[in-house]
């Protein structure tokens, strides 16, 4: 049993210290600019002039949207090796397959409900 905390706690360790290792070479590694210019923070549309600014404020709705197609996304990620292994798992895994569907439906039912994808 200690030996299982203390292989953790190793794992735990060198992975850290390997993360601040590699934003540290990263850091140290960069290619800096000698001049910093103004054209440098200038829009560029394919070499055309720029027509507007860059800095624009998205609609929130569009997140909402991006936001249900991940949570779909991430939905069908789950589901499609539990459906290629369904016939070996057996009814326990269909049960509990089918109960994380039915929550996620529930999940979309309320946000229909509160109109929450409506584009007025």
């Amino acid at each position: 049993m200690q030996s299982a905390w203390l292989s953790a706690l190793a794992f735990l360790v060198v992975s850290t210290l390997l993360g601040l290792g590699v934003l540290g070479a990263a850091k140290a590694l960069r290619v800096r600019a000698r001049k910093d210019s103004r054209i440098k923070h200038l829009t560029y549309e394919c070499g055309e002039q720029p027509d507007g600014l860059a800095w624009m404020q998205f609609h929130a709705r569009y997140y909402v949207v991006a936001l249900f197609f991940v949570l779909f996304d991430v939905e069908a990620v789950f589901l499609f090796p539990w459906a290629v292994v369904l016939r070996e798992l057996g009814a326990q895994a269909f049960i509990a397959a089918v109960s994380f569907v039915v929550v996620l439906m529930l999940g979309w039912f309320y946000v229909l409900r509160k109109e929450a994808l409506q584009w007025q």
